[in-house]
């Protein structure tokens, strides 16, 4: 039998070794060129594909400053004359007022104040909210307009024409009349009713002798005290106040012999919207607490927040 000539450095284990080396270098080139693709010329293009929708800007606030701490205690003197009769422990209280409840303080927060004296209560709130867009197309300051749209037209004050437009593309109520005044005067003469409040271009009744601001109950009010037409003091839109801003004024009947006024200051700033409620309740007297008053004190303070958003 004729045996095998022996090839130093050749045993079966390296033979074997060397065959799947070879193997495995060849695997990987051939991955390699599959992996390598088309080139990028050769790749298709959806041509349905077009180009990027733009993104709104976000609101000029990310956070929110802590309400309770937001009033000057001085102001707080001002605006609740009751606590300053109370003892010492009850009137830092009544100053340190109550936070309102809220999941996510970055996006609104609130505070409560109350204090009463023998003839009167007071009782002042402070809400801040934070408006956030999800839509990428509508910018924050544009959500926040329309939330703020909503609170004045809940209030019964019609939006002026040159408050910022609405992004939403539905026009946005300006409750000014479109008819002229001698239309508005042959509509009021033509079917009116001796004694009877004549109606206005927009359907609304025509204020009576009531005290500033609107009745919030059935008219229960004190009788001959000036309109709110002549003093000005009516529900309106006001300037200097934020972005856009308005007062409410509002009177109820408490009770079967007290009386209550609550008036409302509603300022947007950016994607901020504020909203300061001042009310005095009266006790045992028929008279309505001093639109006048109420009001400077809530713009006051309305002011002195809006400043603050600013810093």
């Amino acid at each position: 039998m004729q045996r095998k000539r022996y090839a130093p450095g050749r045993t079966g284990s390296t033979a074997r070794t060397a065959v799947a080396l070879a193997l495995g270098l060849g695997l990987g080139a051939g991955l390699t060129a599959c992996s390598a693709g088309a080139p990028a010329d050769d790749i298709a293009v959806d041509a349905k594909a077009g180009p990027a929708a733009p993104v709104a800007p976000p609101g000029r606030y990310r956070t929110l400053f802590e309400a309770c701490g937001a009033v000057p205690q001085a102001t707080l003197k001002d605006l609740l004359p009751g606590a300053a009769a109370l003892p010492d422990a009850e009137r830092e209280k009544a100053y340190r007022g109550v936070a309102a409840v809220t999941y996510d303080t970055d996006r609104r927060v609130g505070c409560t104040w109350k204090a009463d004296t023998p003839d009167a209560s007071h009782r002042l709130s402070l809400d801040i909210e934070r408006v956030v867009s999800y839509d990428a197309a509508v910018s924050d300051d544009d959500r926040a307009q329309e939330v703020y749209v909503r609170k004045q037209l809940a209030a019964g004050i019609p939006v002026p024409p040159t408050a910022p437009p609405s992004t939403t593309g539905t026009p946005v109520p300006t409750g000014t009349a479109s008819g002229t005044a001698s239309e508005t005067a042959a509509g009021a003469t033509s079917g009116a009713t001796p004694g009877a409040p004549s109606s206005t271009a927009s359907g609304k009744p025509a204020p009576t002798t009531t005290p500033p601001g609107k009745p919030a109950t059935d008219g229960a009010t004190p009788s001959g005290s000036p309109t709110s037409e002549l003093t000005g003091l009516e529900p309106r839109v006001l300037d200097g106040l934020g972005d856009i801003a308005y007062v409410d004024d509002v009177v109820s009947t408490v009770g079967a012999n007290s009386l209550q006024r609550a008036v409302s200051v509603v300022f947007r700033t950016s994607n901020v919207i504020v909203t300061v409620t001042y009310r005095e309740q009266t006790t045992g007297s028929t008279e309505a607490p001093d639109s006048a008053e109420l009001q400077e004190k809530a713009r006051n303070l309305a002011r002195q927040l809006a400043e603050r958003l600013e810093e």
